[in-house]
């Protein structure tokens, strides 16, 4: 598990992406007619469905901008298909992207999940150390101990996003639905939980913020 992990870091260190440049204040602006919504002014979402983009890494939240858009036009066939963010974002060029990019990753997201002593211990064996008997790497590897993830290898902050949208991503990564994971790496690691263990982790990385 150990060469595991620094194979993972090795391989972060080498796929990392170019720091995305934006307009904090134009991406405000973007976001106050486009965004608000669904995610929110500040980029904390009320609802569970939709992810909260406080906070979250300024290169991730571009690629998956650039990746929604790619989906929308290529039919779903590459980058990211959902059929909601299309509308939003078929609108936007590169620059504005990377202006609403940069406006949510100043933002700060508010608190996640409060799980019990038997949901913290059970989510931090799994995440902080996987199951090597199931082919489960641990979570930690890539998202960090604090789920803080890295930024310039884009693996995403999770901490203290909305459990019900960390539990849909990662039924998605695990059905195929998704596959816009860097080298695939999420859909290899996610085909192998069960239910119990999507609920598990989704509660507990929404609790570490």
């Amino acid at each position: 598990m150990k060469k595991l992990a620094l194979t993972l870091s090795v391989l972060a260190a080498f796929s990392g992406t170019v720091q995305a440049q934006g307009d904090e204040a134009k991406g405000q602006q973007i976001a106050s007619t486009t965004c608000l919504a669904c995610h929110g002014m500040d980029g904390n979402s009320l609802v569970p469905m939709y992810p909260k983009l406080a906070s979250q890494h300024q290169g991730y939240l571009l690629k998956q901008l650039k990746e929604f858009k790619q989906g929308a036009m290529s039919g779903g066939k590459e980058g990211r298909n959902d059929p909601i963010m299309a509308g939003m974002v078929m609108t936007l060029n590169e620059e504005q992207m990377a202006d609403v990019a940069a406006f949510y990753a100043s933002q700060t997201i508010s608190a996640g999940a409060q799980v019990d002593a038997a949901t913290r211990a059970q989510g931090e064996k799994l995440y902080m150390g996987g199951d090597a008997q199931r082919q489960i790497t641990a979570c930690a590897a890539c998202h960090g101990p604090k789920g803080e993830g890295m930024n310039l290898a884009g693996y995403p902050n999770l901490a203290g996003q909305h459990p019900d949208y960390i539990k849909l991503q990662l039924e998605k990564f695990r059905s195929g639905i998704r596959s816009n994971d860097l080298n695939g790496m999420m859909s290899g690691v996610a085909k192998n939980l069960r239910d119990e263990d999507i609920t598990l982790l989704s509660q507990y990385i929404s609790s570490l913020k």
